[in-house]
């Protein structure tokens, strides 16, 4: 947001749904895979500033989101947008689901999971009954999880199904926006084997995956480093696009 004040850009940031200090009132969250919520958002931007150039940037979750709804809706997205990156997507939900539940990576995992626990218990203090809180509690990783609270909340069958529809992977040669995709071979939540080839995207597309970043790092210099190098390597590519 400091790069795009600096070159005079209007900018918004977004959060997705029980993620901005306000609990959902209604009965589901937010998910990998939620490709309609992006579809609402860029419209309604795209309505308040029609005359405007729009881009859009999603980070982790949202990179994945934001890019299967890219793959879902082809040319039609862009009537709405001029750009898009993703940056550390979890592109292959299932295989970052596994990674995290291995080695140090599962640090992170009990951590988030306290955060999910949260929110899923406030939910169910407005909705009772909607899962069973039982499992939700004592639910170790995120696959158990998504198992009980996501996949249903959502109109999954179960876990697996979930990870596997919300994952853009097979979206990504439909994609007809100018898009640039950005992973550091070296993130810890999504294997480098993981990555797609140039072959597996479409011509729109542009790979970058640096050797080092680790999962929306990026940092460079001396200690304590700078993060300049991702919202630089960013608007490079956007404005390439003008």
């Amino acid at each position: 947001m400091q790069r795009l004040h600096a070159l005079g850009w209007g900018g918004v940031v977004v959060h997705f749904r029980g993620c901005s200090g306000e609990p959902n009132r209604q009965p589901r969250a937010y998910h990998s895979g939620d490709s309609d919520e992006i579809d609402w958002i860029l419209r309604r931007l795209k309505r308040e500033h029609p005359e405007r150039p729009l881009y859009a940037i999603g980070v982790s979750l949202g990179g994945n989101a934001l890019l299967k709804w890219l793959g879902e809706r082809e040319f039609s997205a862009t009537r709405l947008l001029s750009g898009a990156a993703a940056i550390s997507a979890p592109i292959d939900v299932a295989a970052c689901g596994h990674q995290l539940a291995r080695g140090f990576n599962r640090l992170y995992t009990r951590h988030f999971l306290r955060t999910l626990k949260r929110s899923a218990a406030i939910m169910l203090q407005r909705h009772p009954g909607l899962f069973d809180e039982r499992r939700m509690r004592v639910a170790n990783n995120l696959h158990d999880f998504d198992d009980v609270v996501t996949a249903p909340l959502h109109g999954f069958i179960d876990a697996d199904d979930y990870w596997r529809r919300a994952s853009s992977r097979p979206w990504l040669a439909g994609i007809r926006v100018p898009t640039l995709l950005l992973n550091a071979r070296n993130d810890p939540f999504l294997p480098e084997r993981a990555l797609p080839g140039a072959d597996q995207v479409a011509a729109e597309v542009t790979l970058d995956f640096p050797y080092e970043g680790g999962h929306v790092g990026f940092v460079t210099g001396r200690p304590p480093g700078s993060l300049d190098w991702l919202p630089d390597r960013i608007l490079r590519f956007f404005t390439e696009q003008e």
